[in-house]
């Protein structure tokens, strides 16, 4: 089972993108993944909000999330706003500045791609089912510019 959601980019939009994907997962077999996945589904959906915001995009943001292998997921969110998202350093008390970062260690692995010459991207995450935490080290963003890896289920 697969799912994608179009939505505008707004953020009411962040928990019934958070929904879709429990929803996937309840489905699945897969509870372990679920609040890795819900918790870096809300940050990849709000960056792609915010994203949004400050470049003044209109067109919908996209979440797509499919099963690679029986226990392996991909989550991809894309937007049409130009610029790729940076890590940054974030104060005790900021309200943001935290998502890729926590993205890089919750996920087995992830990356941004970029879409349309540059207008637009598409930022993803994989996790494994039964794969250990504790074995893993914060992934690295895959080095990857151009046509968006995610092509849908293998």
């Amino acid at each position: 089972m697969n799912v994608s959601l179009a939505f505008p980019p707004h953020p009411v939009w962040v928990r019934p993108a958070r929904e879709v994907v429990r929803a996937l997962l309840a489905a699945s077999g897969h509870p372990e993944l679920t609040d890795t996945a819900v918790l870096l589904t809300s940050e990849t959906v709000t960056n792609a909000i915010n994203a949004c915001a400050a470049k003044g995009c209109t067109t919908s943001v996209i979440l797509h999330a499919a099963w690679l292998r029986p226990a392996r997921l991909r989550i991809l969110v894309h937007d049409e706003a130009t610029g790729l998202p940076t890590a940054r350093s974030a104060a005790p008390d900021d309200e943001g500045g935290r998502g890729l970062r926590l993205i890089a260690f919750g996920a087995h692995a992830w990356g941004v791609d970029t879409v349309d010459s540059g207008r637009g991207k598409a930022t993803w995450f994989e996790l494994g089912a039964g794969a250990s935490r504790a074995a893993l080290t914060p992934a690295r963003p895959a080095p990857s510019i151009g046509v968006p890896t995610w092509t849908g289920p293998s």
